[in-house]
């Protein structure tokens, strides 16, 4: 049986089912929300409560967003779907004040355009924010070693190498399953999918939350 998080009834009330990519888009200053694909475990939760809770705070703080993945493609489950996706290619980093990635329980391999842009968002200077299997993005692009990140399970873990390759990760240091900031880079262990069906608390409000202190004007 899924666990839903008192945040996520709350994602629930505010609204946030069935959205346009452009719908949050209005703001002068805009983060970029790049959307993984292939497979998606449960896609309805995933964009309900971990799209949905980045949504609501991001839009709460002030902040658009524009909504992005390789292909471009709508994003849809039974009943949730994010429409009018930017095409990755397409996108200009300079247009944004940082990146998120949320996991959204995609069981996809790493494309190399992924890889490509979360290195030049970094060399840009901008914050950039993964959460749960996102990370692993991160540490395929190689700019997790000498850093300290978050992850559910820790890679010396068995059941770490059944769904990741532990070598992207070597060099950098495990940190636990909750929200670690280092520099730049801002990783959430843990999703609603884990959440929902592993019993480990979702930490995307928190992981939100530590993205929008690092964006903000200082």
């Amino acid at each position: 049986m899924r666990k839903i998080s008192i945040f996520a009834v709350m994602v629930i009330l505010a609204g946030v089912i069935s959205f346009s990519s452009q719908a949050f888009g209005q703001s002068g200053s805009k983060v970029l929300m790049i959307i993984r694909e292939g497979r998606l475990y449960d896609p309805d939760l995933s964009i309900q409560m971990e799209v949905g809770t980045m949504m609501v705070l991001l839009k709460k703080a002030g902040f658009g967003v524009d909504v992005t993945s390789v292909s471009g493609q709508d994003v849809s489950g039974r009943s949730q779907k994010i429409e009018n996706l930017l095409r990755l290619s397409e996108v200009k980093l300079d247009d944004y004040v940082g990146v998120i990635i949320p996991c959204m329980g995609a069981e996809d391999v790493t494309s190399p355009k992924m890889v490509t842009t979360v290195k030049d968002v970094l060399a840009k200077g901008k914050p950039i924010a993964a959460s749960y299997g996102a990370v692993a993005v991160l540490a395929k692009a190689g700019v997790l070693k000498g850093r300290k990140f978050a992850f559910m399970l820790n890679p010396s873990d068995p059941l770490f190498k059944d769904y990741f390759d532990m070598t992207d990760f070597e060099g950098a240091t495990y940190s636990g399953p909750g929200v670690v900031q280092d520099g730049k880079i801002i990783t959430g262990g843990t999703c609603p999918i884990s959440e929902a069906y592993r019993g480990i608390q979702n930490r995307t409000f928190e992981l939100t939350q530590t993205f929008i202190a690092a964006i903000k004007p200082k």
